[in-house]
């Protein structure tokens, strides 16, 4: 470094202009104030993205402490079993009928369904029962799976894939799948649903 210092004075010395000097010893502080601008700038920056980071991780981290806190489903794998359990039967036996077998549907839709579920069911039921007589209708129900979305103490949502297998009387059988958001409500140790919507 110094060698190559000296050779550039004495090429200055020997075109007899002493400004070279100075021009060496000039050249050399603005790159250090560019060097000290750039490392500023990064560490600026770099300081944004940690306060941006640690203010999104904040942020995330309160909002997985809520939804943890208030869904069971997160955090109680046997009370979550239990719901998907017990809504899965009660739809499979509120969706599986035969002409000769409809009181009996309609006494199990009786035990599981309560508020708007129970009320919407016996509307379409009324109707059902003289179509299913009239055509020998037959439906069988199958839940291919369930999940529960949201858990608390005594509530549910769920969301649940269904396979319907309908027949009439002398006709080939056809199948066609169906996906439900289902409302619970834990009633006297078990869950009966409140509401279900077709989606």
């Amino acid at each position: 470094m110094s060698i190559g210092l000296r050779s550039r004075r004495s090429a200055a010395a020997d075109t007899g202009g002493s400004g070279t000097d100075v021009d060496v010893v000039e050249a050399r502080p603005p790159q250090r104030r560019r060097g000290g601008r750039t490392q500023t700038v990064l560490a600026l920056v770099l300081a944004a993205l940690l306060l941006t980071g640690g203010t999104l991780l904040v942020l995330t981290a309160r909002a997985a402490d809520t939804s943890a806190a208030d869904n069971d489903a997160l955090t109680d794998s046997e009370r979550t079993r239990r719901v998907v359990a017990d809504v899965s039967d009660a739809l499979t036996g509120i969706f599986t009928y035969a002409p000769d077998d409809l009181t009996a549907t309609e006494r199990r839709a009786h035990d599981v369904l309560r508020g708007k579920a129970a009320k919407d069911y016996r509307a379409l039921f009324g109707r059902l029962r003289r179509q299913v007589g009239k055509q020998e209708l037959s439906l069988t129900t199958q839940v291919v799976r369930a999940g529960a979305v949201e858990l608390t103490a005594d509530g549910a949502r769920l969301l649940v894939f269904l396979d319907q297998r309908a027949q009439r009387k002398g006709d080939k059988a056809t199948t066609a799948p169906a996906q439900l958001s289902v409302t619970a409500h834990l009633d006297d140790g078990h869950w009966t649903i409140t509401d279900i919507r077709a989606r």
